[in-house]
């Protein structure tokens, strides 16, 4: 039997003050003055008989019995969002609707192919579908606030409570406008003679990319900027002489045109899978049934 003592207000202050990494955050996101976020989380230790934070100059961090009492928050929370979102579609005249999020590849390459599958076979369905890194997306799945996402898998330690479905593998380019300096003499090394459109700290690539990158001994870049946005990195590598490190299944279209060129570097480090994520918890509705079943289909005809 559950602790009566335990509020849900003790579940979502614990879950934001970990999301956050700051009890002052966390209170100004919830609207909550700092004594009274930090007499909350007093109140849950005091209930479970542990100490599950511990505060330090870089915020908090999780003690072990933090790390397990966070995993079924998260849990709850989301099956609770779960619970409202199936209340509010009731409330919307039997409208169903599904949330996915969409990776900056699958984004480009595999979704335009899946909505238009989808919308086919369930016309009366709304998809809502969110771009953003890789870990905004997790954290939305986890709290709730998506159904699923698809694109690269993650660390293990992003993946933590996270099912994942392989549908193909995929790696990054580095590409450049036609008719680039770099593609006369193609040269790793090079790489900082021009400016780098580099992926962001959140995404899921760019531990990859950098690997890749030490393996051919090439050291810090440091004429670089940070983008995940597929829309910035495709018109500011067109117009400019920028080097856009990117995942093969954002350029596709441009590089079979021939708007933009491959360079001819080793990036089968950068090699990995690409697939479908939900919570291990979550109910799978009708909606997202079939939604998987056209995912996988599209994914076999065009990965």
């Amino acid at each position: 039997m559950i602790d009566r003592r335990i509020k849900f207000r003790h579940i979502q202050c614990f879950a934001e003050i970990v999301r956050h990494n700051s009890l002052k955050s966390a209170a100004q996101h919830l609207h909550l003055t700092q004594p009274a976020i930090s007499k909350t989380l007093k109140e849950l230790e005091e209930v479970v008989g542990s100490n599950l934070l511990v505060r330090n100059r870089g915020g908090v961090s999780l003690t072990k019995q933090g790390e397990v009492f966070l995993h079924f928050a998260q849990m709850s929370l989301a099956a609770l969002q779960q619970g409202l979102n199936g209340v509010a579609q009731m409330e919307a005249a039997g409208q169903v609707s599904l949330s996915v999020g969409a990776l900056p590849s699958v984004a480009a390459r595999l979704m335009p192919e899946v909505v238009q599958a989808f919308s086919e076979l369930a016309p009366d369905v709304t998809l809502h579908i969110h771009d953003g890194p890789h870990g905004y997306l997790i954290e939305e799945l986890r709290r709730g606030q998506l159904d699923v996402v698809i694109g690269r898998m993650g660390a293990p330690e992003v993946m933590r409570g996270i099912a994942f479905t392989q549908l193909y593998d995929e790696h990054v380019e580095f590409v450049v406008r036609r008719g680039h300096p770099l593609l006369a003499q193609p040269d790793i090394h090079r790489l900082g003679d021009w400016p780098v459109i580099f992926p962001p700290e959140a995404s899921a690539i760019r531990p990859l990319v950098e690997r890749a990158l030490v393996a051919q001994g090439v050291g810090e870049i440091g004429r670089k900027v940070e983008s995940v946005s597929g829309a910035f990195g495709r018109n500011h590598a067109l117009s400019h002489d920028s080097v856009w490190i990117i995942s093969h299944g954002v350029v596709v279209k441009e590089l079979e045109s021939g708007a933009l060129v491959r360079l001819p570097f080793d990036t089968s480090l950068t090699k990995g899978p690409v697939g479908l994520m939900a919570r291990t918890d979550g109910q799978l509705s009708a909606a997202e049934s079939l939604f998987r079943r056209v995912l996988t289909e599209v994914a076999e005809r065009i990965g």
